[in-house]
């Protein structure tokens, strides 16, 4: 029986060998990428914990050692990402409040209704399956990981089955 295998299985050991194999060349490939040893080290741990949670999704063919890199890159983007995303809407601090001080008058709540039935009526008109999907991951906040177990598809085809939902919703609202 493989690591992977192992650790789907839940074997306590083969968790910890997992994290003591590969965590210190994870944490330095981290810390070269990464402000401070403090961001290097939670998403270390985030790494892991992305890897038990979805440990039975990984090919026999795979490396564990790649998949955990690939695992830390997208987490370092993610980090990036959401650095930048912070930074911008910090500098749009005082435009923020003017945006919201108009939120509360009247006209705006006029204007979000009218877009919130026309966002329902694009939903109906939509096939039931993509009217899930959408409800599912943006609604209910569930992760395509999730998602992909409940579907018995695997994440990517999951990601297309979003993407091709999303796609659809957009042509029907463009028409309405």
């Amino acid at each position: 029986m493989t690591l992977a295998e192992k650790v789907v299985q839940g074997e306590k050991s083969a968790i910890e060998q997992l994290y003591h194999q590969f965590s210190p060349k994870i944490s330095v490939y981290l810390k070269n990428r990464l402000p401070r040893d403090e961001d290097a080290q939670e998403i270390l741990n985030d790494v892991f914990f992305d890897a038990l949670d979805s440990m039975h999704l990984l090919k026999k063919k795979e490396k564990i050692s790649s998949w955990l890199y690939s695992i830390a890159h997208n987490k370092v983007v993610d980090f990036y990402r959401k650095k930048k995303i912070k930074s911008v809407l910090l500098s749009q601090a005082p435009f923020l409040e003017i945006i919201a001080q108009e939120i509360n008058q009247p006209e705006f709540q006029f204007e979000k209704n009218k877009i919130k039935e026309r966002l329902e009526k694009t939903l109906s008109m939509i096939s039931s399956k993509y009217r899930e999907i959408l409800n599912l991951h943006y609604d209910q906040k569930i992760p395509v990981k999730d998602l992909a177990l409940r579907y018995n598809l695997s994440f990517k085809a999951t990601e297309s089955l979003l993407f091709r939902a999303r796609q659809s919703f957009k042509k029907v609202y463009e028409r309405t």
